[in-house]
C-alpha cells in the first residue's frame, strides 16, 4: 500500500487548546501537536509549526497521521480540557486520537506534571499511521540529538532533554514508519524520566482522572441560563492560561500571530499583564470561581512588594521576570506573515491604568467572606501605596491600554482606572471602619473624576474622547458604566456609546480605534471592545441589538468554541494570539449580562 499524506484542512486557527496550569499546547484539526513551549507557557517552543519552519514539512510538530486522510472532526470532551480528533480516509479506516495535559488530585496536591499525553485507538477498517514526533529546540534552529531504549525516545539538547515513552514500536516511531494500528496506543512526553506504570495502563488512568477532575471543577461554576456550553468553554480556556505555581495569567498561549496579514502586528503575549489579568479574575469571579482570584492576589502581593509604591511596569513575566527585552528570532511566522517576537518590549512602558487594574483586581477580596485568606489591614495598607502613585499619575502622559511605542498623550482610560483606584480604596477603607481614610481616598476619587469629565469631555464631539483635550474616539471609554464612573443612563455615557458605534462599528464588529498609529491604521476588529460594546449597549436598554451582535460573535469562534484577538469584520475570519483571554472573557460577560435568569425555567 502506498503512503498517501493526509488533506490539509486547517483553515484560520483552527485550534484546540490543550494544558494544566503548568504548560500547554495547540493541537490543529487534523490532530498535529503545533505549539507547545516548556518547560512552562514562555519557555522556548519544542512544538512551533504554527510558526512556520526553516527545516522539512513536520519539523517542529508532532503528528499522528492516517493514511489517505481526507477529513476530520474535532472536539473537546464535554466540561473538561481533554480533546478527541477522528480521523477518516475515504475506504471505511478511522482512527480517534485523544490528547490531553494530565491535571487531578494525588497525594493531598494537584498534580500538573510538564507532560502531554495522547492516546490513539483504531475506529473502524484497517487504519494504517504514521507517527511523526520532531521536536525542535533554540527556536526551530536546533536539531535535537536522539537516542532511545526499549519504550522510549529522547531528545536532548539546548539544556533539556524530552522523553516520550509508548507501548507502541519505538522502531517504527523513530523511523517513522507507517505501519497498522491494530489496537490502542498511548504516548506520553514528557521530563526524561521513567513511568511508574506500562503506558496504556497509566495514561488510560490519567486520562480517567483528569476528566473527572475537570468535571467537579465545571459543576462548581455559577453559570447563568443561556449560552452555558460557550461559558463553560470559555471558563476552561481561562484556567488553562494560569500559571497556578505563581498565580500569573497569561494575555494568550501563542506569540507573534499577526494582528492582520502583513501589518507586522505581531506580538508575544505570553506574559502576565496586570490589566488582562484583571479581566479574567473578575470574569471567573462572576461565575463563582475564586481559586484564581486567590492565586492571582498572591502575585499581585509579590508585585506591591517589589515596587513600594513606586513605577509598576504594565507586564511581567509569570515567574516576576521584569525585563521582557523584545527580539526577533529566524521563522517564517503564521502564514508566512513575520516577524516573530519574543518578549515584548511594552514592559518599559508607563501605563497609567495599572495602578486601577491592581486595586481593581484585589478588591472583591476584601469584601467576599469565601476566602480562605481574608486580607487585613497590611494589604490595605500595601494598597494605598498603588492609590497614592493612581492619584500622581491621574493627569500624566503615558502610552495608554493599547501601548503606542512612539507617542504619549494623557489616555481618558487611564486616568479613567486611576479614579477606579481612589475608587475602591474608599470602599475598602470603609469596610474596615476606617472613616478617616474612606474620606481621603473619596476626595480623591472626586478630584479625578472632575478632571476627567472637564478634560475628557469633547464638546466637538459631544462624547468623551480617547485623551484629554483630544478629538479622537476609543472604545476602552465603555467600561465608564462598567466600573461605576457614570450611570448607564447619564446622558454623557449615551451620547459616548452612540459616538463610538457610529465611528468605531464595522456590521457587528468593533475597532479599538480608527486613527493611525506607529503601525498604520487597523485593519481588523478587536474581540474584547466588541464585547465591551455589547455590555455597553444592554446597559443602557437596548439589549436585543446587543443579543444580536453577542451572537454574532460567538459564530465567529472556531470549530471548538475558542476565539483569538481579532475579527475581519467582513469574513469573520480570526487573527491575532489564541487564544486570547480577553476575547474568552467576553463571552463570559456578555452571557452574564444577556442571559434569562433562573427563575424564569424554575
Amino acid at each position: 500500500m502506498v503512503w498517501t499524506p493526509p488533506v490539509k484542512i486547517q483553515s484560520s486557527l483552527d485550534l484546540a487548546m490543550i494544558g494544566n496550569c503548568s504548560i500547554n499546547a495547540l493541537v490543529d484539526k487534523m490532530g498535529s501537536l503545533v505549539w507547545c513551549c516548556l518547560p512552562r507557557f514562555d519557555g522556548e517552543p519544542v512544538f512551533h509549526s504554527i510558526l512556520g519552519t526553516r527545516g522539512e514539512e513536520g519539523d517542529g510538530a508532532f503528528s499522528i497521521e492516517l493514511n489517505g486522510a481526507v477529513r476530520s472532526e474535532q472536539e473537546y470532551v464535554p466540561n473538561t480540557a481533554i480533546v478527541r480528533t477522528r480521523i477518516f480516509d475515504d475506504e471505511g479506516n478511522a482512527i480517534e486520537i485523544t490528547d490531553f495535559c494530565p491535571r487531578f488530585m494525588a497525594k493531598g496536591r494537584m498534580f500538573r506534571p510538564t507532560a502531554i499525553v495522547r492516546r490513539v485507538r483504531p475506529l473502524s477498517g484497517h487504519p494504517r499511521i504514521r507517527v511523526r514526533c520532531r521536536p525542535r529546540f533554540a527556536w526551530g534552529q536546533r536539531v535535537p540529538d536522539q537516542t532511545y531504549g526499549s519504550n522510549h525516545l529522547r531528545w536532548v539538547g539546548n539544556g533539556q532533554t524530552l522523553r516520550l515513552t509508548t507501548n507502541g514500536s519505538v522502531t517504527y516511531v523513530r523511523n517513522e514508519t507507517p505501519f497498522l494500528l491494530d489496537g490502542p496506543m498511548s504516548f506520553y512526553l514528557g521530563p526524561d524520566e521513567s513511568l511508574t506504570d506500562n503506558p496504556e495502563r497509566l495514561c488510560r488512568d490519567f486520562e480517567e482522572s483528569t476528566e473527572v477532575q475537570w468535571r467537579h471543577w465545571t459543576r462548581r461554576l455559577g453559570l447563568p441560563l443561556e449560552y452555558q456550553e460557550a461559558v463553560i468553554r470559555a471558563a476552561i480556556t481561562l484556567k488553562l492560561c494560569t500559571y497556578e505555581e505563581t498565580g500569573a495569567i497569561i494575555a494568550a498561549a501563542t506569540t507573534s500571530i499577526p494582528e492582520a496579514s502583513g501589518t507586522e502586528r505581531n506580538w508575544d503575549y505570553r506574559y502576565c499583564w496586570i490589566r488582562d489579568a484583571f479581566f479574567v479574575v473578575r470574569a471567573l469571579n462572576s461565575l463563582s470561581e475564586m481559586e484564581t482570584m486567590e492565586n492571582y492576589l498572591r502575585y499581585l502581593n509579590n508585585i506591591a512588594a517589589v515596587t513600594h509604591g513606586g513605577h509598576v511596569q504594565p507586564l511581567f513575566g509569570i515567574g516576576l521576570e521584569e525585563k521582557l527585552v523584545e527580539e526577533f528570532v529566524d521563522l517564517p511566522g503564521y502564514r508566512g506573515n513575520g516577524p516573530v517576537r519574543v518578549g515584548n518590549q511594552a514592559y518599559e512602558h508607563f501605563q497609567h491604568d495599572v495602578y486601577g487594574q491592581i486595586v481593581l483586581g484585589a478588591a472583591q477580596a476584601f469584601f467576599d467572606k469565601r476566602m480562605l485568606h481574608q486580607p487585613g489591614l497590611d494589604d490595605f495598607r500595601r494598597l494605598e501605596q498603588v492609590g497614592e502613585r493612581a492619584f500622581a499619575m491621574h493627569d500624566q502622559p503615558d502610552a495608554g491600554i493599547w501601548e503606542l511605542r512612539t507617542r504619549a498623550r494623557v489616555h481618558t482610560s487611564s486616568s479613567l482606572m486611576c479614579w477606579a483606584a481612589c475608587d475602591r480604596l474608599a470602599n475598602i477603607a470603609q469596610n474596615f471602619a476606617l472613616e478617616d481614610r474612606a474620606r481621603y481616598w473619596r476626595e480623591r476619587a472626586e478630584k479625578i473624576h472632575a478632571v476627567i469629565c472637564e478634560r475628557g469631555w469633547s464638546e466637538e464631539k459631544g462624547a468623551f474622547v480617547e485623551s484629554f483635550e483630544g478629538t479622537d474616539l476609543d472604545a476602552s471609554l465603555l467600561l465608564m458604566a462598567e466600573v461605576g464612573f457614570l450611570p448607564p443612563k447619564d446622558p454623557r455615557f449615551i451620547a459616548t456609546v452612540d459616538k463610538i458605534g457610529a465611528e468605531l462599528r464595522r456590521g457587528n464588529h468593533l475597532f479599538r480605534y480608527r486613527a493611525a498609529d506607529d503601525f498604520g491604521t487597523p485593519e481588523n476588529a478587536f474581540n474584547i471592545c466588541t464585547f465591551w460594546y455589547i455590555d455597553a449597549l444592554a446597559r443602557i436598554g437596548r439589549k436585543e441589538e446587543a443579543r444580536e451582535i453577542y451572537e454574532t460573535m460567538l459564530s465567529c469562534r472556531n470549530h471548538v468554541g475558542l476565539l483569538s484577538e481579532d475579527t475581519t469584520p467582513s469574513t469573520g475570519e480570526l487573527w491575532g494570539n489564541f487564544p486570547q483571554t480577553y476575547s474568552m472573557v467576553g463571552i463570559i460577560n456578555g452571557a452574564m449580562r444577556l442571559s434569562a435568569g433562573w427563575e424564569s425555567v424554575i
